[in-house]
Parts: C-alpha cells; sequence; structure tokens
C-alpha cells in the first residue's frame, strides 16, 4: 500500500492549501522515533472538502494539527493562501490563524466549563477586536442562530449543561467565530449517538455552503465521509495508498487496504452476509515500519516487490490514484 508520489496533486485551481512532502517525527529518547506521517503531499480548492481517513493510528489527526503547525513538522511545507507556514514565525504566523480553525473530536472536553457560551464566542472576537460590545454579541446571537441554537435560551449556560451534539454546535460556531477559509474537522462526529452524527453533518455541510468554507474531515469511518466529501484520501501507517472520489472509491476499490475499509462499514441488513476482504493482523508499530510497502504485512496480495520498494502514487482511472503494485482490476 501505502506509498509516495505527487501524481494526484492539481497544478491548476484556486487552490487554497499545498501541503508537500509533509513529514511528522516524534523522538521518544534512546534512539527510538515515532514515524507518525512520513513523506505526505495533497492540495486543497477553495470550496472543496477532502476527507482523510484510515484506522486509528494512521497519523490523520497528527497531519491535521501539523497543517495547523501544532506542532511544527519535522520537513516538509504547508503552503496556506500562497504563504508557507512552516517558514512563519511569532507575529507573522498568529496573522494566519484566524483563517485556519478546528473542530476537535471531544465537543465537551473542547469547551471551557468555566465559561458560558457567550464568553466562549466572545473570546475570539475580543482577542482579535473584531468590533465593539454591541457588534459583538450581535455576532454571537447570529453565530448561535447560524447553528440551530436559540441565544435567549443557551447564551447563559456552560457546556456541562449541554448534549454532545449540542457541544459540537457550539463548537462549530467558535471555529466560525472569524470567518475562516479552513476548516480541519477531527473525527467531529465520533463521539456522537449515530441519530445525532447526521444532525451534525448536515450542518458543516449547511455552514460551508453558506460561509463559502474549504474542509478537512478526518475521520475513521467511511460511511460518514461518503455524504459530505468531494476528495478522499486513504492514510495506512503514515503514507497515502489512495486517493479518489467518493463515488468511485466505494464502487471501484482498487487499493487491498481500502477494500478492507469499504468492506468494514456496517450495513442494516441481517441477511446480508459479510463481504470478503477483511484484513488479518495488527499494524506494525510506526516505530518501525516495514520497508517497502507499509501494507504488506497484512496484504494477501503482498510479494517480493512490495518488500523491496516502495509504491508510488499513480493514475489508474481519471482523478483515481493508487500507491500500489498490485491494484485490484
Amino acid at each position: 500500500m501505502a506509498g509516495s508520489g505527487k501524481a494526484h496533486m492539481r497544478p491548476e485551481g484556486d487552490r487554497v492549501l499545498v501541503v508537500d512532502d509533509l513529514t511528522v517525527e516524534f523522538n521518544l529518547g534512546k534512539n527510538k522515533v515515532v514515524k507518525a506521517v512520513s513523506g505526505v503531499s495533497f492540495d486543497l480548492v477553495r470550496g472543496e472538502t477532502l476527507a482523510i481517513v484510515g484506522e486509528s493510528g494512521c497519523g490523520k489527526s497528527t497531519l491535521g494539527k501539523a497543517v495547523l503547525q501544532l506542532p511544527k513538522p519535522t520537513s516538509g511545507s504547508v503552503e496556506f493562501l500562497s504563504k508557507d507556514l512552516t517558514k512563519l514565525k511569532g507575529d507573522e504566523l498568529r496573522d494566519m490563524r484566524p483563517a485556519m480553525q478546528m473542530i476537535f473530536q471531544d465537543p465537551i472536553s473542547s469547551l471551557d466549563p468555566r465559561m458560558n457560551v457567550s464568553e466562549t464566542l466572545a473570546e475570539p472576537l475580543r482577542v482579535w477586536e473584531k468590533g465593539n460590545e454591541a457588534e459583538i454579541n450581535a455576532k454571537i446571537d447570529e453565530l448561535l442562530w447560524a447553528v440551530n441554537l436559540d441565544p435567549a435560551v443557551v447564551r447563559e449556560r456552560h457546556s456541562y449543561e449541554f448534549s454532545g451534539g449540542q457541544c459540537q454546535r457550539i463548537s462549530i460556531a467558535r471555529a466560525l467565530a472569524l470567518d475562516p477559509t479552513l476548516i480541519i474537522c477531527d473525527e467531529p462526529v465520533s463521539a456522537l449517538d449515530v441519530s445525532v452524527q447526521a444532525q451534525i453533518l448536515n450542518l458543516l455541510q449547511d455552514m460551508k455552503d453558506r460561509y463559502g468554507l474549504t474542509l478537512i474531515f478526518i475521520s475513521h469511518d467511511l460511511a460518514v465521509v461518503k455524504t459530505i466529501s468531494t476528495r478522499v484520501m486513504v492514510m495506512y501507517l503514515g503514507k497515502v495508498c489512495e486517493v479518489a472520489t467518493p463515488d468511485d472509491l466505494y464502487q471501484r476499490t482498487r487499493h487491498h487496504y481500502t477494500k478492507a475499509l469499504v468492506a468494514s462499514v456496517p450495513i442494516p441488513d441481517p441477511t446480508r452476509k459479510p463481504e470478503g476482504g477483511r484484513i488479518q493482523g495488527e499494524p506494525p508499530s510506526p516505530m518501525n515500519p516495514p520497508s517497502g510497502c507499509r501494507f504488506r504485512t497484512r496484504c494477501p496480495m503482498a510479494s517480493e516487490q512490495c518488500a523491496n520498494e516502495e509504491p508510488q502514487l499513480r493514475e489508474i482511472a481519471p482523478n483515481h490514484f493508487v500507491a500500489c503494485h498490485h491494484p485490484l482490476g
């Protein structure tokens, strides 16, 4: 599976974000290094939603945070609105922060329980001096109505008085407060009940259309990203293995790992037998990844070439890219 390469990068279009050969490693001491993200490249055109999917530990959340320079990547570049964030420091980097925001996985712990909703939404507006108190109060009401919360009911309440879904709506309102260009959604529905997930996904889509947002949507659930994404990037152990549109990825899966991910999506039909394509074993340690293709230790089609040569992303169908020596037909 996983390989390098930039065949999927688009030279044309209004690109908001260009990530080039990004690497994130964590030094644990005693010559132990966690290779969380290894040479990942992708771009993001204004107005689209890129979904980054993969199992837990594949590096997708680390990649999202590295784009925001939290922490700074070990190497590579992150060009956002024509500025390389990896070369900015101090006030120069701080000035870019309002344009890029993040919605976190746990909606309750991401909100300060000591602050009520009004204070939570007012804080970024005051820090960045976005209007006087009357204008800030009007903006708070606008944000709350936008996420389908009644300001008269919720303004003076605290996070521990809300459900997880309501807290995530407040988090979305907070992310919108500074009129960002890019929002990174780090598994924003994984901690919510299934009945609430659809509401939050619909809300994110509405906010994207209303405010002209560009989104990165991180998830381990392909069923979730199919409804919201315009492009999907599949990761495994810090590498990219497949990039395609969601419909193409589902209907014409070309990578063995992606096939296993698709097969793992639950189908609400008790009479339907589980499909094949399930993978065996546990992922290798990111401190000592396999040579060549990192998926080869769990791949049914692994060969000697997979052990000796790292596969490169290549286009095998229009706008469909895969890093595999033996792709599915």
